[in-house]
C-alpha cells in the first residue's frame, strides 16, 4: 500500500492536465458504471419540489426524482466537512476525526492532540478538537475506484485541507478544479473570483486550480462548464466524476434576474420564501439539469450512476437579526445589505416540519435530500425509508460497479444495494451521528426511534437526553425520555459501543474548572424585546411601558417556535383594545392582512390576565404586542407556548428565562 501511494503523490495532476496512464483492460471488460455525485452544499430536506417544497422552483431536481430512488430518512452530518469526509472514507465522523467544518484552517501538526489535557476554568468539560483535514492515510474513494481503472474528477467546494498535501490530488482525483480557503466559494460567487497564484503575495493569498473566467462569471455556471468538459473528453475508461457545488452556501451570490422573480412569489403554506435562496437553487438546479443532458446527448446516460446529495440540514439561522446583530458593522456590509433588500430579516431556508438546521442534531440539521439513479437497474420513481447516511457511499458504489472493497480501509457503512434493487433490508442495527461542538452530543436512529445524548446541559434544550418517536413526532416536539427510561438505556448502551468501536474522542471532566464563587451577573430581562412608539423600563416588580406614539407595540424577535402558539400574559393599565399581530420565519414582511389576534384590557390597579391563542403555520418570526395607548401599562410577565418549547419572561425578578 505504501509503494502505490508513494506512486500516487509523485503523479498528481492539477485541472486541465493529462490524465494518468492507468491500467484501463479490466474495467473496459467488466463495463464498469460511470458515477456522478451532485453534492449542493447547505441544501436541506425540504428545498426542492421532489421534497415538498411549494416555493423553491427546481423542476431538474423533480424530474430526477421521477427517474430514480428517492430517500426520505437519508441523513448527513450537521456541518459540511464531516459529511465530506465521510462519504470519500465511508467512515464516521468519530473514525475519521473530521467532525467540525474547520477544512480552511492551517492543518494540525501530527503530534497535536484533539483532545487536550485541559481547557479555560470556567469550561467543566474538555471538547475534543476537530482534525482540519482529510487524513492522507485514508484509502478514499477516489484513489479505490482509479485503481480499479476510472479516470477521476473532483470540481468545487473541497473543504478537507487547506495546503497541498491535503488537496483532492493527493487523494485519488487525478483532475481537480477547486480553491481554498473554504468553506464559501473562492472570494465571490462571480469571477474575478479573487484567486492568487500560489506564492504571489497578497493579504489574503487563495490558491487551488480555480482560474478566473469572463467578469460575470457565475461560479456555479462554471463548474458545470467544466463538468461538461470532463465527460465530453473521450476515454475508454468509465468516470467518477465528484461535483461538490459552492451553492447554496453563504456568501449568497445570486443572480439578481432570477431574485427579482422570486420575489414576486409567495409560498402557499408560509413557510419559505426567501428569493435569494430560491435563485442559488434555481441555478444548482440549471446546472443539474444541464450535465443530466450532456449524458444524454453522449448516451451515457444508462450506464451512468447518479448520485444527487446534500451535505447538511438546510441553514435557517444565518443573515437574521440575531445572527448579524442590528447596528454591528456586518449589518452595513454591502453583503447584508444586498440581503436586507431582498430577504429581510428572513434565514436562508426553512426546514419545517423538521425541527431546527444546520449545526444542530434534530432533524432539521441532518435530515438531507437524497436521490440514486441508475435505468434499469433502480427503478424509477420509487422511494424507501431507510436510514441511509454519507458513510453508505463508498461501499454502495464499490459494490454497484463491482468493485472489490480495499482490505486496508476500515468502512463503517453499509451497502445500500439491496435497498436500490428491492432485495431486502439495509444490514444495520442503528445510525449515529457524532457532533462535539457548537450544541454538542451525540445522536443514534433505530427504527422510529432518536435519542440525543447531550454532553453537558443547555438551558434551551430539555435535559441531558431527549428521546423522540420520529413516526409519531417528525418536529421532535415532544421528549419522552422521562416516559421510556427503558428504551433510553437501550439506546444509550448502543451509543457507548459505539463511542468504543470508532474510537471517539469523547469529552471528558475538565481538571481546571473552577465553578463560579460569586454570582453571575442576572442576565438582561430586556433580551428579545424591542420597543416602538413607547419607552419601557423596569421598576417595582413589573416592566413600564410609556406610550410615546399613537399605536405603541412591544416586538419581541427570535422567538423560534414553531406552530401555534399561546401568548399568557400579566398585565394592568388603562382599559382599551390591543392587538397581537405576527409574521412568520418566511415572511419578509407583516401581512397587510390577517395574523392578528385582539384583546381588551379592563383597566384598574387589579392585574389581568389574558391567554391568547396565536394560530401561527410554521416557524414564528417576529411577533407585535400593542398595547393600548391611553396611558401607561406594567406586564408582570410574557409566556409563549408552542408544541415544541416556550419562550418566556418574568419582571417580578431581573432573570429573563
Amino acid at each position: 500500500m505504501s509503494n502505490r501511494r508513494a506512486f500516487l503523490r509523485g503523479a498528481t495532476a492539477l485541472a486541465g492536465a493529462a490524465a494518468l496512464s492507468l491500467p484501463r483492460s479490466a474495467a473496459r471488460a467488466a463495463g464498469r458504471p460511470n458515477i456522478l455525485l451532485f453534492l449542493v452544499d447547505d441544501m436541506g430536506w425540504r428545498d426542492c419540489g421532489a421534497y415538498g417544497s411549494t416555493y423553491y422552483r427546481t423542476p431538474a431536481m423533480d424530474r430526477l426524482a421521477t427517474q430514480a430512488m428517492r430517500f426520505t430518512d437519508a441523513y448527513a452530518c450537521p456541518l459540511c466537512s464531516p459529511t465530506r469526509a465521510s462519504i470519500l472514507s465511508g467512515q464516521y465522523s468519530a473514525r475519521h476525526g473530521v467532525t467540525s467544518a474547520s477544512g480552511h484552517q492551517p492543518p494540525q501538526p501530527p503530534e497535536q492532540p484533539l483532545l487536550a489535557a485541559t481547557a479555560p476554568a470556567n469550561r467543566p468539560l474538555i471538547l475534543p478538537e476537530s482534525r482540519n483535514y482529510l487524513e492522507p492515510r485514508q484509502l478514499t474513494l477516489a484513489e479505490t475506484l482509479r485503481d480499479a481503472g476510472y479516470r477521476t474528477a473532483h470540481l468545487g467546494k473541497w473543504h478537507l485541507g487547506l495546503t497541498r498535501p491535503y488537496w483532492p490530488e493527493q487523494q485519488g482525483f487525478e483532475t481537480a478544479f477547486h480553491c481554498h480557503p473554504d468553506p464559501g466559494p473562492p472570494g465571490s460567487y462571480f469571477s474575478p473570483y479573487g484567486v492568487v497564484p500560489d506564492g504571489e503575495p497578497t493579504g489574503q493569498r487563495r490558491v487551488g486550480s480555480i482560474t478566473d473566467g469572463p467578469a460575470g462569471e457565475y461560479i456555479t455556471d462554471r463548474l458545470t462548464d467544466e463538468a461538461l468538459r470532463f465527460l465530453s473528453r473521450r476515454d475508454d475508461r468509465p468516470f467518477f466524476l465528484n461535483l461538490w457545488h459552492y451553492g447554496v452556501h453563504g456568501p449568497w451570490g445570486h443572480k439578481p434576474a432570477y431574485t427579482a422573480g422570486f420575489a414576486q412569489l409567495k409560498d402557499p403554506t408560509g413557510r419559505q420564501g426567501n428569493p435569494i435562496m430560491a435563485a442559488m437553487l434555481r441555478s444548482v438546479d440549471e446546472s443539474l439539469g444541464r450535465i443530466l443532458g450532456k449524458l444524454d446527448e453522449l448516451g451515457l446516460s444508462d450506464n451512468t450512476i447518479v448520485v444527487f446529495y446534500g451535505d447538511n440540514g438546510g441553514n435557517t439561522h444565518s443573515n437574521t437579526l440575531e445572527d448579524v446583530g442590528e447596528g454591528t458593522p456586518k449589518a452595513a456590509t454591502p453583503q447584508m445589505q444586498d440581503w436586507r433588500k431582498w430577504a429581510g430579516n428572513q434565514p436562508p431556508t426553512n426546514n419545517a416540519p423538521l425541527r431546527d438546521g444546520k449545526g444542530r442534531l434534530y432533524e432539521g440539521g441532518i435530515r438531507v435530500p437524497l436521490m440514486v439513479r441508475w435505468p434499469a437497474q433502480i427503478a424509477a420513481g420509487s422511494q424507501s425509508a431507510a436510514v441511509v447516511g454519507p458513510i453508505d457511499l463508498y461501499p454502495t458504489l464499490l459494490d454497484l460497479c463491482g468493485v472489490a472493497r480495499p482490505a486496508d480501509q476500515v468502512i463503517d457503512g453499509v451497502s445500500l444495494t439491496p435497498v436500490l434493487r428491492g432485495s431486502g433490508p439495509l444490514a444495520r442495527e442503528a445510525y449515529f451521528t457524532w457532533f462535539p461542538h457548537l450544541v454538542p452530543g451525540v445522536a443514534v436512529r433505530q427504527g422510529d426511534w432518536k435519542l440525543i445524548r447531550r454532553f453537558e446541559p443547555r438551558p434551551e434544550y430539555e435535559g441531558l437526553h431527549e428521546l423522540f418517536n420520529l413516526r409519531d413526532d417528525l418536529g421532535e416536539t415532544t421528549n419522552l425520555a422521562a416516559r421510556e427510561p427503558a428504551r433510553v438505556a437501550a439506546l444509550n448502551a448502543l451509543i457507548d459501543q459505539f463511542v468504543k468501536d470508532t474510537g471517539a474522542l469523547y469529552p471528558r471532566p475538565n481538571p481546571a474548572y473552577q465553578a463560579a464563587t460569586t454570582a453571575p451577573a442576572a442576565a438582561d430581562p430586556l433580551t428579545g424585546l424591542v420597543a416602538r412608539g413607547c419607552t419601557f423600563a423596569l421598576a417595582a416588580g413589573a416592566l413600564q411601558v410609556t406610550p410615546t406614539a399613537a399605536t405603541p407595540f412591544i416586538g419581541v424577535g427570535n422567538v423560534k417556535l414553531s406552530g401555534r402558539l399561546t401568548l399568557t400574559i400579566r398585565l394592568r393599565g388603562p382599559a382599551g383594545d390591543g392587538q397581537v399581530q405576527w409574521k412568520t420565519a418566511a415572511q419578509a414582511t407583516f401581512p397587510a392582512e390577517g395574523q392578528v389576534v385582539t384583546f381588551r384590557t379592563t383597566g384598574g390597579q387589579a392585574w389581568q390576565d389574558l391567554s391568547l391563542e396565536l394560530p401561527v403555520e410554521g416557524p414564528t418570526g417576529t411577533i407585535r404586542i400593542y398595547l393600548p395607548g391611553a396611558g401607561p401599562t406594567a406586564i408582570a410577565s410574557l409566556r409563549f407556548t408552542a408544541a415544541n418549547g416556550r419562550k418566556s419572561w418574568d419582571f417580578t425578578t431581573p432573570v429573563t428565562r
